[in-house]
């Protein structure tokens, strides 16, 4: 196994490999192919990512039983071609001037329904529209849901070593001082902590403290941390391009009798909810095993969001832990297992892990202590 520091490299036939598979899963899903815009559908499928996206249309073309084709402005072919996926596909450049859907029309069946990114620009999917108006469209996480769900071991190598960085940093930041200080302080710290630990993109540095915590995606602010403050801290970006994501709540000082317990109710709500992991059961197993413990103490009201989702080369993708997900879980999926309790005016609690899917259960990739944790 190779070092955190140097993971496994794709290699092209990694890429052709997983445009195949994309398009091999088009046709079972009933469509024509698929039509993949900029940014990580894209990096996923050939290793190529734009230095910047424009207005020029850029798009790979899948289908099953033809060659991939990426479709590029000239002026932007010379950094394409150096794509690790490249000489796994075909390139097809357009200059200014030209009218690129009807470089690209050719490529696409003039009657099919296609898969196309979901970030894909409006103008983008209306030239193609105008172009072949027999076509239709799904965005890929509602027809290919599943497309970048299942990792293999290179790509479990990197999300472990982005949630050993992500670890490492809450380690460190327990050390550092809370009272005093603003929200956006601690955060600072947080951002440059994932970043000494390798990660080359910082996603989030939630700092909820006090009332703040009761909102789940509070965004850092001014606000200064009190001793008897919990402090609800959730992080996370990208290292060696695939994400970590995790959440701990700390307590300033000794916490109340109610915040212990709430805190403990959280706690066992999250083993319960990773303890369902294992291949065959369905995501929504996974909440409701969670949420199972969160109402047997009352608090069902105070759990408001779904209890995970999926994360790779994004911090947020499918496949999601939530109430009516039937897609049962297969080796190599890995998501977020992360109940909360949130009570208006007051606190908020959650304890948030990446867990794989393995062979007969799961795994965590967080290692760190879930218990309330007491800094200064």
């Amino acid at each position: 196994m190779s070092s955190p520091n140097q993971p496994v490299p794709f290699t092209a036939d990694d890429y052709r490999a997983r445009m195949t598979r994309a398009a091999e899963s088009a046709a079972a899903a009933g469509l024509a192919g698929v039509l993949v815009a900029p940014g990580p559908d894209l990096v996923y499928l050939t290793g190529y990512r734009p230095i910047a996206v424009t207005e020029r249309l850029t798009v790979l073309v899948l289908a099953a039983g033809q060659d991939p084709v990426l479709v590029v402005p000239t002026l932007e072919a010379p950094d394409a071609e150096h794509a690790v996926g490249a000489p796994a596909l075909t390139l097809r450049d357009w200059t200014d001037g030209m009218d690129p859907y009807a470089v690209t029309a050719p490529l696409l069946d003039a009657k099919g329904r296609f898969g196309i990114s979901d970030n894909a620009w409006a103008m983008h999917l209306l030239g193609f529209q105008q172009h072949l108006p027999g076509t239709s469209y799904a965005s890929l996480t509602e027809a290919l849901p599943m497309l970048r769900a299942v990792k293999d071991a290179a790509e479990l190598e990197r999300i472990a070593a982005a949630g050993a960085a992500a670890d490492a940093t809450y380690e460190e930041i327990l050390k550092v001082r809370f009272a005093g200080r603003a929200e956006t302080e601690v955060a600072a710290d947080l951002a440059r902590l994932l970043t000494e630990y390798g990660h080359s993109q910082v996603d989030f540095t939630v700092v909820g403290s006090g009332p703040n915590g009761a909102n789940p995606h509070h965004e850092a602010g001014g606000r200064t941390i009190e001793r008897g403050d919990m402090v609800v801290l959730d992080f996370g970006g990208l290292k060696h391009g695939y994400g970590s994501d995790t959440s701990r709540t700390v307590h300033v000082g000794e916490p109340s009798a109610e915040e212990q317990r709430v805190h403990d109710i959280v706690r066992e709500a999250q083993e319960a909810g990773c303890n369902a992991v294992r291949p065959g059961a369905a995501c929504q197993d996974i909440d409701r095993a969670a949420r199972a413990v969160i109402t047997e103490f009352g608090y069902g009201d105070r759990f408001i969001h779904r209890t995970g989702h999926g994360i790779g080369v994004t911090t947020h993708e499918p496949p999601y832990m939530i109430e009516g997900e039937e897609q049962p879980l297969v080796p190599g999926m890995c998501f977020s297992v992360e109940p909360g309790v949130y009570l208006p005016g007051r606190f908020g609690v959650r304890i948030e892990d990446i867990v794989t899917v393995t062979e007969d259960g799961g795994r965590r990739l967080n290692a760190t202590a879930r218990e309330l944790a007491i800094v200064e």
